[in-house]
């Protein structure tokens, strides 16, 4: 789930602040784009009717975000007098940040699982997400908006227009794939398989429809640029793996170990923590009523905990992560750490994990120090959703009655 996003930034960028008597102040916006321009390029490239994938670039490198990239970029174009308008773009911004609070406030009022102070703290203390949303202007903001209002249609029992917007966020960026196997796992949960196809039709469909132009000129150039999901990173700007040898970070089967570990952990969290019917795995592909134990009706904590903890464990095991996709996760931390508590896991820890990864996305360039601490917050907080009480409980067969 790569992105080109900071593999060009110049150094001074990445950081920029002036230091005052009141703290740091980010500088004028004509230091704070970074991507913004390379966006504007490819955009104009679509406009001047190039529809090749492989024709696309800009001043970081070619496109490599799918169509609703486009079609996002395309209306901010405009709406900054073809991309010169800088500061409109981060006005437009920073309404998105507001909207993307107010999505994820609606998601916590509905689990009722996070103390108040923790979300307000939650939305003013982070210097890097500011940054990310209101400043850089980056794609990652876009997509996580649109991933934020599909889970509350979800919660909503919208389910096919969830699937649509979650589609939307995909078509943005594709990390928004970090949160489909939990999508997954909830719609077999409720409809089976048979029932679960037509949300997944929706989710191609969305994209099938958005990418259209593309695909009519260039297939294959279309799909390998836009979800090439073996695009290599730069060593330089990983957030989570600077204490291992470049080497090691470039190599395969480093890649692949993490692959395996990635799927594994799904994997055992499917089988241990999200299905407790009692029941085979293999029963989710039933259509409800004919299983021996029927589904409740899932819960608000149900359908956010399996999605935040399947995002979750994307990340933990990215290949790398750069600064801007703090956001990817960033919301999702005071749900994990506070919704399914672990009696060992104090409000005090939890709040310096929670300081303790800010500190390390906030730390540019990445040390040894500040990537090993992140994965101890991480390791934390896995640990905790290991042993923490269960989001689904273990229900009870009816019993047979004998003759």
């Amino acid at each position: 789930m790569a992105t080109a996003g900071l593999a060009r930034m110049p150094p001074s960028a990445a950081g920029a602040t002036l230091h005052t008597a009141g703290g740091l102040l980010p500088l004028p916006s004509r230091d704070t784009e970074i991507d913004w321009k390379a966006y504007m390029a490819q955009v104009e490239g679509v406009l001047n009717g190039t529809y090749d994938y492989t024709q696309l670039r800009g001043d970081t490198g070619p496109l490599v975000y799918p169509a609703g990239f486009v079609y996002t970029f395309m209306v901010l174009y405009y709406a900054t007098g073809r991309g010169t308008d800088i500061p409109m773009a981060q006005n437009i911004f920073a309404g998105l940040y507001l909207v993307t609070l107010l999505l994820v406030f609606l998601i916590y009022h509905q689990t009722s699982k996070v103390p108040p102070f923790v979300f307000f703290f939650m939305c003013c203390a982070s210097y890097r997400v500011h940054s990310i949303f209101v400043l850089r202007l980056f794609n990652d903001p876009v997509a996580m908006a649109l991933l934020f209002l599909s889970i509350n249609l979800f919660l909503a029992r919208y389910w096919g227009w969830g699937c649509c917007c979650f589609s939307l966020a995909v078509s943005v960026k594709m990390n928004v794939l970090l949160f489909a196997p939990g999508l997954l796992f909830l719609l077999l949960t409720q409809f089976g398989f048979r029932g679960a196809l037509p949300k997944l039709a929706i989710c191609a469909a969305v994209q099938v429809l958005l990418g259209l132009p593309f695909l009519l000129e260039n297939p294959i150039g279309y799909l390998s640029r836009a979800f090439d999901l073996g695009r290599q990173f730069l060593f330089q700007w990983t957030v989570n793996w600077r204490f291992l040898p470049e080497a090691v970070f470039l190599h395969r089967a480093f890649h692949l170990a993490l692959l395996a570990a990635h799927l594994t952990l799904l994997l055992l969290f499917a089988l241990c923590r999200w299905h407790r019917t009692g029941e085979s795995i293999l029963s989710l592909l039933k259509d409800p009523s004919k299983r021996k134990v029927p589904p409740q009706p899932l819960t608000p904590n149900q359908i956010v905990s399996t999605l935040f903890t399947s995002n979750f464990i994307g990340i933990c095991f990215s290949r790398s992560l750069h600064y801007q996709f703090y956001v990817w996760y960033f919301h999702t931390l005071p749900y994990l750490l506070w919704a399914m508590p672990a009696r060992w896991l104090t409000h005090l820890l939890r709040l310096l994990v929670l300081g303790l990864i800010e500190l390390s996305w906030n730390t540019y360039p990445s040390t040894s120090f500040s990537s090993a601490s992140l994965h101890i917050c991480h390791a934390v907080i896995l640990l905790q959703l290991w042993l923490s009480p269960q989001p689904f409980p273990k229900s009870i067969q009816p019993s047979r009655k004998t003759h």
